[in-house]
Formats: C-alpha cells, sequence, structure tokens
C-alpha cells in the first residue's frame, strides 16, 4: 500500500517530543507497587469511556462490579458489550498489530452476542451518521478486505514513528469502516496495541477516557481529516489526547510504609483474623495493634476486609491487596 496521505505539522512534532518527554518522567515515578492498582483502575477508565462514546451507559463502579463477578443492574446490551471488552482486554498483550487474523479475533471478542457475524467484514454498505445526516460513506464492501490487506501491510513496513503510525492507522481503519458495527471501539483498541508494542506503559494509559470527553472534537478531526484529504487534524488531535493523559495519570509515588505496616504485610498469609495477626507478631495490646499496624494498612489500600460490607463483624479476616502483595 502506498502511504496514507498525511502531513507532519509542527504541532504533531511538538507533541511527538512532548509525549516522549512524558514518557520518560513516567517510567522515573513508576514503581511497580503503585501501578499494579492503577493498572486495574485505568483499564476500568479504557472500557468505560471507549464503550460511552458508543453510547454505553454503564458508570465506572458498574463495569468495576462486572469484572469482579457482581450483578449489575443495567440493560443487557450494555453490560454484554462489557463483558467483551473486558474479555478482549484480557487477551490483548497476545494480539499482533499487524495481523489480519488477530484483528478479526479481536473484533469476535469485542462484538459476541451482539452481531450475527462478528470477527467479519461487512457484507454491505455503511455510513456514519451525526444524528439523522450522513458524515461519512464508507468505500463498498467488495473493496474492504483489499483495503484492509493494504492498511496492515503499510504498517508493518512504515518507518514512521509509531505515535503517528498508529493515529494514521486509527483514522484510514475509521475510514474504511471495516465492520458492521464496533468500528469505534476496535480503532480506539488497534491504535493503544500498536503504540504498547512500542512502550509498554501505553497500554495502562486510559486515553478513551479522554476521548469520550473530548467526543464532539473527536469526530470533528475524523471528519476534518476526510474533507482535507489529509489526517494530519486526526493525528494532532490523538497525540493531544494521549499527551493529557499521561500528564493527568502519573502513578503515585510509592507509599511510605512505617515498620509496623511492613510487619503486618510480612505477617499477613492468606485471609487472617486480627487475633491470628497479633498472635503471629506476639501483640498484646489490641488498641495499639489497631492503631499502628491495622488502621494505617486499609487506610494506605495495602489490606482490605474479607467482609467489607460487614467490617465490625467477630467473623472479620484481612488480607493483602494488590499493592500490598508487592510490597510484601
Amino acid at each position: 500500500m502506498s502511504q496514507p496521505p498525511y502531513s507532519l505539522t509542527s504541532a504533531i512534532v511538538d507533541l511527538v517530543a512532548r509525549i516522549g518527554e512524558a514518557l520518560g518522567r513516567l517510567s522515573a515515578q513508576q514503581a511497580l507497587a503503585s501501578s499494579l492498582r492503577l493498572r486495574r483502575l485505568n483499564r476500568i477508565r479504557t472500557i468505560q469511556g471507549s464503550l460511552a462514546i458508543e453510547g454505553n451507559t454503564l458508570s465506572e463502579a458498574q463495569i468495576t462490579a462486572i469484572l469482579d463477578g457482581k450483578p449489575v443492574m443495567a440493560p443487557p446490551r450494555d453490560i454484554q458489550e462489557a463483558r467483551n471488552a473486558i474479555k478482549a482486554y484480557e487477551q490483548f498483550e497476545q494480539w499482533r498489530p499487524v495481523s489480519e487474523q488477530d484483528l478479526l479475533t479481536a473484533h469476535r471478542l469485542l462484538m459476541a452476542g451482539l452481531l450475527d457475524t462478528p470477527g467479519h467484514y461487512r457484507s454491505g454498505g455503511v455510513g456514519v451518521m451525526n444524528g439523522p445526516q450522513v458524515v461519512h460513506m464508507a468505500p463498498p464492501a467488495n473493496r474492504v478486505p483489499l483495503l484492509m490487506g493494504n492498511l496492515l501491510n503499510w504498517l508493518g513496513s512504515t518507518d514512521a514513528h509509531p505515535l503517528i503510525t498508529s493515529s494514521v492507522f486509527h483514522y484510514e481503519f475509521e475510514f474504511i469502516h471495516p465492520f458492521e458495527d464496533g468500528n469505534g471501539r476496535m480503532g480506539r483498541l488497534w491504535q493503544t496495541l500498536i503504540l504498547s508494542r512500542w512502550n509498554p506503559q501505553l497500554a495502562h494509559i486510559p486515553v478513551e477516557s479522554l476521548v469520550h470527553a473530548h467526543q464532539a472534537e473527536y469526530y470533528q478531526a475524523l471528519n476534518e481529516s476526510t474533507r482535507l484529504g489529509d489526517s494530519a487534524p486526526f493525528i494532532e488531535f490523538m497525540l493531544r489526547m494521549i499527551l493529557d493523559a499521561l500528564q493527568s495519570n502519573a502513578p503515585p509515588v510509592t507509599p511510605h510504609v512505617t515498620p509496623q505496616v511492613e510487619q503486618l504485610l510480612t505477617a499477613l498469609q492468606g485471609e487472617m483474623s486480627r487475633e491470628e495477626l497479633q498472635a503471629r507478631l506476639d501483640l498484646q495490646d489490641r488498641k495499639s495493634f489497631r492503631e499502628r499496624y491495622l488502621q494505617p494498612a486499609l487506610a494506605q489500600g495495602l489490606i482490605e476486609y474479607s467482609r467489607p460490607d460487614k467490617p465490625n463483624s467477630r467473623l472479620q479476616k484481612y488480607r493483602l491487596t494488590e499493592l500490598g502483595r508487592a510490597l510484601q
């Protein structure tokens, strides 16, 4: 495939440099312990943001509940979309950006139970609507396999910067609109996949939540790029979103842990009651144990209740969180 049409504006070059600087600062700040909880939170934000752009009504709290296997009261289609997205992101690291088969597999997971033939290119015409108005009529269905093959071949051969190629791919993917439905979430997913192969930290930055917050600008950038026959406006928009996500979602520094909390984390194995923990640590004073050990560890999110809905239960036990395990 010949190179898709795009211009390298001064804004694009500046944004690429600033994103590189932000990633460098992120690497210097990031520690395993602080990143584990942040990654889970950002994955939830990513799913919620990408689905919300397509009209899904679920909140971050509801998606968290679905992820934890808890019941949620919401439209069945919204719940199905969330479950599909969770499954897709669980397999995210296995996919290759240049693989057509992986792209079709991803679509099959994202749209399972929502389309009759997920994982297959569309067989009919499709347009992008803005209310009653058609803002883009996609190429005929019989051209989709060729166009997608050419686009993936270009992606595998280009030596342009991944920040630029991922944005160009995203725009061209939306222009082709290869599937009957799910093109928006697939385009955003695949841009994140391309970026994550360049820098793994970008797999955990919730760019989609910012795109959702600037949804009108997202569609405006797509339309302007189509009008100009040059994807530069869309590249600029996506790079701004990536930079904003990096700047607003830098991980917190590793929490300060007192010697008492450190001892508690070392002693805690599986689920243990207060009495068991005090005995393990050879501590007699219940009040001192609660104030100097338990409460600080709970407040810092290092341990959690086994019965969070009944904090004063006589059967209450404590266990390590992901963050606590990382510090153990």
